[in-house]
């Protein structure tokens, strides 16, 4: 017997399982917000990502801008990205910035701080899974901002400093 529920955590994702569906071409399908809901407080990465929930698990192909991605934020749910192009930056607990190359994968415990962005120089798609204890996207820490972690790269193309609120693209 299923325990699946009848609408998914995450408004947009897809369902394993449901109507007999078992294979998903994800970079095919509709990818939905995975940073909060724009326009809102809890807004705080422009990420968007095709999610596919389980019954107990969700798993989504994410897609980040370069020089963009997520303020920091907590989510109930353990989560692992495994990025499979680009290079993706992490912040995790207040620890050193760590550097996650594609073939690479980063580990984020459930309730602790962190945030992740796409280097300046080239966009990242990474795989996400997560446990289905909560929905795709956390909670921002400071919610009296809206918007998305930005790196504006410098006249040399460096970055330089770090924003919020920045409109980006999906990739």
């Amino acid at each position: 017997m299923s325990t699946r529920p009848s609408v998914p955590k995450t408004k947009g994702a897809y369902q394993g399982g449901r109507a007999g569906r078992h294979v998903f071409n994800l970079y095919k399908l509709k990818r939905v917000p995975a940073g909060g809901k724009v326009g809102s407080r809890d807004h705080y990465a422009n990420t968007r990502a095709v999610v596919i929930e389980g019954e107990r698990i969700q798993v989504g192909l994410a897609f980040e801008k370069a020089g963009c991605g997520a303020r920091p934020h907590t989510h109930p749910n353990e989560q692992f990205n495994f990025v499979v192009k680009g290079t993706l930056m992490a912040d995790i607990a207040g620890r050193k910035t760590m550097k996650v190359s594609a073939g690479s994968v980063v580990y984020f415990p459930a309730n602790v701080v962190h945030r992740t962005y796409a280097t300046p120089d080239e966009d990242v798609i990474f795989y996400v899974v997560k446990d289905l204890s909560h929905g795709i996207a956390g909670r921002p820490v400071d919610r009296s901002r809206r918007g998305a972690h930005h790196v504006a790269p410098t006249a040399s193309g460096s970055k330089s400093k770090r924003h919020g609120g920045a409109k980006h693209r999906p990739v």
